[in-house]
């Protein structure tokens, strides 16, 4: 067994929506953490609630609870990168703040590290979520492996713990839109998992909807692949095929038999098809320049409005 007071963990957790599982949250990690020397850096998401003074409230009792307050909703991935900036421990867990991932086994992750792997995802036997946010992280992955590589058997679960290395790699990103798990993969092969179980919701309700999951989706797609780019050249080959097979096969009746081919419906459908190709071929590309654009432009990733407990030297 290693001792746990060689090394310091970090726990980043965005904080959204969450006033009244701070306070549990925080608790819960003590208990499980008894024996280490940690750090939990809180970072409120510019949530509409009372989660900041929330978090106020743990903070001033006890100095490890550290909180960083953004001016504006940046979404997870960015806050979180705004908690890597601050966190200072050989080891850092990423969680969420819903107390779905249970802080008793962040010794387990911790255990798994520090034997081998330079980043441990949390694989859940049974996730305790709605079948519809299932099929999203399904298609996550399905996504992942394609653009990204990822192997199969990974579960990109927002619960995992790296070593100190990699998050100094993955705040190194500058662009707007980060993907923590997307750098992940770019930065190492050395990944791995563990088995734990997933909990129900603390309080309240998921904040994951349908349109933070599709904006995930193009980050994943278009930020570190260009496959869809690929993709429209492939339909647009196929496009061109196919009207020079139907324009030879028209021709080819008309010398032969004399037959005039009319089909005004067929005609409707293949411009219709046509069309509706070009503006997702358009919109796709729109995508790729409106990225380019905000990466030119070096719009911030997020901007902090306060801390508590992080001294000058961690800003």
């Amino acid at each position: 067994m290693n001792d746990t007071n060689t090394f310091l963990i970090s726990i980043v957790i965005p904080v959204y929506r969450s006033e009244k599982i701070v306070s549990h949250l925080c608790k819960s990690l003590k208990d499980a953490l008894l024996h280490y020397n940690f750090e939990a850096i809180l970072v409120n998401d510019c949530s509409p609630d009372d989660s900041w003074n929330a978090i106020r409230e743990q903070a001033s009792f006890d100095s490890r609870i550290h909180g960083v307050n953004l001016r504006g909703n940046v979404g997870q991935d960015r806050a979180i990168m705004a908690g890597l900036n601050y966190a200072k421990g050989d080891y850092i867990v990423i969680m969420d703040d819903d107390l779905q991932h249970n802080p008793l086994d962040i010794p387990c992750l911790v255990d798994q590290i520090v034997s081998h792997g330079d980043v441990i995802y949390a694989n859940f036997l049974e996730k305790k979520q709605t079948a519809f946010k299932n099929v999203l992280s399904w298609g996550a992955g399905k996504v992942a492996e394609l653009v990204m590589k990822k192997p199969p058997h990974i579960y990109m679960s927002p619960f995992k713990i790296m070593k100190r290395e990699i998050a100094k790699q993955i705040i190194n990103y500058h662009g707007p839109f980060p993907y923590i798990d997307g750098i992940l993969f770019q930065v190492t092969d050395d990944i791995h998992q563990i088995c734990v179980h997933h909990h129900t919701r603390h309080e309240g309700v998921t904040t994951h909807t349908f349109w933070k999951q599709a904006n995930l989706f193009l980050t994943l797609a278009t930020n570190f692949s260009i496959i869809p780019l690929r993709f429209i050249s492939i339909v647009g080959t196929m496009c061109a095929f196919l009207s020079f097979l139907l324009g030879f096969y028209f021709f080819a009746v008309y010398f032969l038999k004399g037959i005039v081919v009319v089909g005004w419906t067929a005609l409707a459908l293949i411009n219709l098809f046509i069309g509706g190709m070009v503006m997702i071929s358009l919109g796709i590309m729109g995508e790729y320049i409106g990225r380019i654009l905000m990466n030119v432009n070096q719009s911030p990733q997020y901007v902090v409005k306060q801390t508590l407990n992080i001294s000058a030297d961690s800003e």
